[in-house]
């Protein structure tokens, strides 16, 4: 009987978000609910499995990985595309890579825009903090603000950077927009106005960023940005963490030089215990939510074990291009 892997299931919630009983008997199916170190451990780990099963793009799967796993036959993804796997290296051993599809008018793509509106009314009326403080037992320590009237800075516009300009103008926030190939048709047909980079970044009062994440993108938030920035102000990432350089944005934190922050992806993950953002007050944190929902969750594993089934059969769809 095959082997088959469900990676990186922190929750252990996979196995009651699909119907897998289809794989009953054709597949013996562990979970791993932890994050395996790539290469060594992982490949330790992983080496007696068939089929692996991704959530995202929790475990990276580059070539010195996939190279370890001398029975690997099937790597199926969530969403169209996995950045960290190396999908030539899959090829050249013949594994099979199969993607999840999106189901519109699910509700599937709407947990990481609302999380980024979340944070934002988290920072804005220090909801951690007086939670916190009600725990022990205190009332009332902070005055917060409101979004409406606001500006919020978009950075990206794509599907979810589209959204949340919907959700923050319902907010009745005004909303300016950049990215590096933006044009003002672009940015207006989203409910947006265009301005330059560094006009976003000096005039928002909350700074977004929905970037996809390469080697344009990376670092695209620096000292120079966060310096823009007014004390007031804050930046919210809930696209990925090396968009932002970390050493600017812990220093800009620390100093006060900018209002705070709100987090949902980090440099690594997941984040380090001994972190040092964990312990700065000026920060709401929250482990990679976006796209946890169950909403997702169940349309990504109702089209993994699809996957599954349809390559056992010998008809693999979904197959990445």
């Amino acid at each position: 009987m095959l082997r088959l892997a469900v990676l990186d299931d922190y929750a252990r919630v996979a196995l009651d978000m699909a119907d897998w009983s289809p794989l009953h008997g054709r597949c013996h199916i562990d979970v791993i609910d932890r994050a395996l170190g790539v290469p060594d451990e992982a490949a330790e780990v992983l080496a007696p499995y068939d089929v692996l099963c991704h959530l995202r793009e929790r475990t990276a799967m580059p070539r010195t990985l996939i190279e370890l796993l001398p029975n690997l036959k099937l790597v199926t993804i969530t969403g169209a595309a996995h950045r960290t796997l190396d999908l030539a290296a899959a090829r050249e051993r013949g594994v099979v890579v199969c993607h999840s599809g999106s189901r519109p008018g699910s509700g599937q793509g709407e947990g990481t825009p609302e999380l980024t509106l979340g944070l934002m009314l988290a920072l804005a009326r220090s909801i951690a903090h007086e939670h916190g403080g009600m725990r022990a037992g205190a009332w009332q320590t902070t005055v917060g603000t409101t979004l409406y009237g606001r500006t919020l800075g978009v950075v990206g516009l794509g599907r979810v950077g589209r959204r949340v300009v919907e959700l923050a103008r319902a907010f009745g926030m005004n909303v300016v927009a950049w990215s590096q190939n933006m044009t003002a048709e672009q940015a207006s047909s989203a409910g947006a106005r265009l301005v330059s980079k560094r006009e976003l970044f000096a005039s928002s009062d909350y700074v977004s960023l929905h970037l996809v994440l390469g080697e344009r993108s990376r670092g695209i938030v620096g000292e120079a940005e966060l310096a823009a920035m007014k004390p007031t102000s804050f930046i919210v990432n809930t696209a990925r963490g090396p968009l932002i350089d970390e050493a600017a944005l812990m220093s800009a934190l620390r100093e006060r030089r900018i209002a705070g922050a709100g987090l949902d992806v980090f440099w690594n993950e997941p984040l380090a215990r001994d972190h040092p953002i964990r312990a700065l007050p000026n920060v709401v944190l929250t482990p990679h939510l976006g796209y946890v929902v169950e909403e997702s969750l169940r349309a990504f594993y109702e089209d993994t074990v699809e996957n599954v089934v349809a390559w056992l059969d010998g008809k693999a769809i979904r197959v990445v291009a």
